[in-house]
């Protein structure tokens, strides 16, 4: 795919993440009724919606590509080209009136993530990458902090429940006991911060991959490094998240995999 068609399905994700957020904020301001799935995550109107008005733009956009949406599957075309959708992001903030969730869009091709659209109506930002061509913050650039030690670090957890539930948890708190601040700010927001060098690492379980596609794009345009907790490259079954600026990544993927051995 080359760098014009690259543009234009750009173009086309914001373009789409736009007309979402347009959805959201008409159901923020009225109010919605909740749902819940076969699993229990709650789903409103403002999910669906938007995330057919996403597709419409984007099949139009790029008529080649599938889509794998959060709530309509995936469809489309099974060629290289595949978007990743999550419409609303933190459906529950959404619907106990927090501020803290986003419209994610990115663009996978032959297996790598290409391209990413990290859109927070509410909260008011909208951060964008392409490979190879840095992360930008509503038109201005972005890189990662250049904190190179623990213990001058902020570092930002998510979904604590489950990460206390599993083997690192012990080695997760003597991290912590070492770093500068710890902070969970969660869903879209943390890696917004650490794109823009307000935060150094981000440690994350029980996600998805159209959670954590699009910020995977934009933190590793800033000059981050993306992986998950085992230091694994990402893929559609990816669940965990280790996020950092280089240094602070390297040196948290060795501690907390000092007692996997």
């Amino acid at each position: 795919m080359d760098e014009a068609v690259l543009a234009h399905a750009l173009a086309a994700a914001r373009e789409a993440a736009a007309a979402a957020g347009d959805i959201i904020r008409h159901h923020w301001q009225r109010g919605v009724e909740i749902e819940l799935k076969d699993d229990q995550t709650p789903v409103t109107v403002a999910d669906r919606e938007a995330e057919l008005a996403i597709r419409a733009i984007l099949q139009r956009a790029l008529p080649e590509a599938g889509i794998y949406g959060e709530e309509f599957g995936r469809q489309g075309a099974d060629g290289r080209a595949l978007w990743l959708v999550d419409p609303l992001d933190g459906t529950k903030s959404f619907v106990r009136r927090t501020p803290f969730f986003s419209t994610q869009i990115a663009l996978m091709l032959d297996g790598e993530l290409v391209l990413g659209v990290s859109s927070a109506p509410i909260y008011g930002e909208t951060m964008w990458a392409v490979r190879g061509q840095g992360a930008w913050l509503d038109g201005q650039r972005v890189r990662v902090a250049s904190t190179d030690n623990v213990a001058a670090a902020s570092i930002s957890t998510g979904n604590i429940k489950s990460l206390a539930a599993g083997p690192q948890w012990p080695l997760l708190g003597q991290l912590i006991g070492q770093c500068n601040r710890i902070r969970g700010y969660g869903d879209f927001c943390h890696y917004h911060l650490l794109a823009r060098g307000s935060l150094d690492l981000v440690i994350e379980s029980d996600v998805g991959i159209l959670d954590i596609a699009a910020l995977a794009v934009i933190v590793r345009e800033a000059g981050g490094v993306f992986t998950d907790l085992r230091g694994g490259a990402l893929d559609l079954d990816s669940r965990s998240v280790l996020a950092g600026t280089p240094v602070l990544h390297g040196l948290a993927l060795r501690q907390l995999q000092s007692g996997a051995r």
